[in-house]
């Protein structure tokens, strides 16, 4: 377990506090769950403190802190599953769960929970003191130094505003097979946004990062670093011009460009898409679906990084997987009830919002990893394309792979350098063609700085994303003039 930070939130049913639910409790539950008949259960309690505040036109717009506590009961029986969830932590209404998720199979008793015993766990974010117990207006001129700094840049900003939002989520997971996996898992990320103006068009830049962090964070970013990033991209997309269109070569920049990969490949290798059939990777383990440069990994080890986690939500502690090497699918994320049906030892990806919910198969930090190529050759080597150096929001089809995704901020490429900023750049395309046609693959593989959420089947989690510069062949950029 992590060491407990002095003065943080305690959850009341942290094992071995005053008042915890004990091993006999968490026994009892387990028996109530499966005395229907099925074939496993666990339970899932969670109790999350959060804050926030939002800084605007000078003065704080909102400031929020708040609770919620609450247990949910899994049962499976066969391949179906049986859930239900409660907030009250007093016996009688847990019972109540646990009979009601119970209900998914039916019949006697058939097997026993076995003997309860804590899972070792890493300490992937073991924290001196956790944001929230930081005093409120310490964060807000974070927030306040962030605004000034974007107005001070430039004449043309003209409106500037900074948020800052936080939490800890502590969790403990019994389960019918006998683990007790117990974890505190903390969260901060801080944004600013600029608007600049110039003849009367307006144009936005935003800046933002955090993790799983103090808020020594700031250190190393500080909050006017974050501004001028902002600034510099909303003075430079005041200068931006129309997009070219059509089948074009294209550079992906560091970092946040892995969302692209998180989308377009990533989702299609959870391993319940393919446990459906509704993956275009079902079937395709052992078989080249990439370029030969890339390598794709999904890992939760990254210290203090915003996918990193100790346990997943059902009580597993998650390691480095490979999924493509050299090009070659190795394999899929797994939960348990997907690993269970491919014959094979769950990874450490079955993840959940919070106790309302089941857990699946989710990404924590997936990453491409470097190539043998030096970034500013990539670029040289480009006689006209796209320069994609950040992202926007996305789709994408998993049952094909086919994505469409905006660009916030890009360039053209002409003559192998650098040149306009654009505006309204679409990338249009298929994640396991675009894989394929990787070209060049450089050597700067960089993390995303702590700002994607995922959603799948209306869950949220955090996630990072990473990869160094990507050359792809071709992609269709859907913009306003002829490439």
């Amino acid at each position: 377990m992590n060491a407990r930070a002095e003065g943080s939130y305690r959850a009341p049913f942290a094992p071995g506090q005053p008042g915890a639910i004990d091993s006999e409790i968490l026994r009892k539950l387990l028996e109530i769950a499966l005395a229907q008949g099925g074939d496993y259960a666990d339970l899932f309690f969670e109790y999350r403190a959060s804050g926030g505040i939002s800084f605007e036109e000078g003065i704080t717009r909102s400031a929020s802190r708040g609770v919620s506590m609450g247990l949910g009961v899994r049962v499976q029986k066969g391949d179906a599953t049986g859930y239900a969830h409660v907030e009250d932590l007093s016996f009688e209404a847990m019972k109540r769960a646990a009979e009601s998720a119970a209900r998914i199979a039916s019949g006697s008793p058939g097997l026993h929970v076995q003997a309860l015993a804590p899972v070792d766990t890493a300490s992937r974010y073991d924290l001196s003191r956790y944001t929230l117990d930081e005093p409120g207006a310490k964060k807000r001129q974070l927030l306040e130094r962030a605004a000034r700094a974007v107005l001070a840049y430039d004449p043309k900003l003209v409106k500037a505003s900074a948020s800052f939002a936080e939490s800890v989520r502590e969790i403990l997971i019994a389960t019918s097979d006998g683990r007790i996996a117990y974890d505190r898992q903390p969260m901060m990320r801080f944004g600013v946004s600029a608007v600049a103006e110039q003849n009367g068009r307006r144009e936005a830049g935003q800046s933002g990062g955090g993790g799983r962090m103090t808020l020594a964070y700031f250190d190393g970013k500080s909050p006017e670093w974050h501004a001028e990033r902002a600034a510099r991209q909303a003075l430079t997309l005041l200068d931006a011009r129309p997009a070219p269109a059509g089948k074009l070569e294209v550079v992906l920049g560091p970092g946040d460009s892995g969302i692209l990969l998180h989308e377009a490949v990533g989702h299609g290798l959870e391993a319940d898409f393919n446990r459906k059939g509704t993956s275009n990777y079902t079937g395709q383990v052992g078989k080249p679906v990439a370029s030969e440069l890339c390598t794709v990994v999904d890992d939760p080890t990254i210290v203090q990084s915003r996918g990193a986690i100790n346990i997943d939500d059902e009580g597993y502690e998650p390691e480095p997987h490979v999924l493509i090497e050299n090009g070659i699918l190795r394999g899929y994320m797994q939960d348990r009830m997907s690993a269970r049906h491919f014959g094979v030892t769950p990874t450490g990806n079955g993840r959940r919002e919070g106790f309302e919910s089941a857990p699946m198969p989710r990404m924590t930090n997936t990453i491409l990893l470097a190539g043998p190529h030096d970034p500013e050759e990539i670029v040289r080597s480009v006689k006209r394309g796209i320069y994609a150096a950040s992202f926007g929001g996305g789709q994408v089809d998993i049952a094909n792979g086919d994505f469409v995704f905006s660009l916030t901020e890009s360039y053209l490429i002409e003559d192998g350098k650098i040149t306009a900023p654009l505006k309204g750049v679409n990338l249009i395309g298929n994640g396991p063609e675009t894989l394929r046609d990787v070209s060049m693959l450089g050597t700067d593989v960089t993390l995303s700085d702590g700002i994607w959420t995922c959603g799948k089947d209306g869950q949220s989690v955090p996630v990072g994303v990473g990869c160094p510069t990507i050359k792809i062949a071709q992609i269709t950029v859907g913009g306003t003039e002829l490439g």
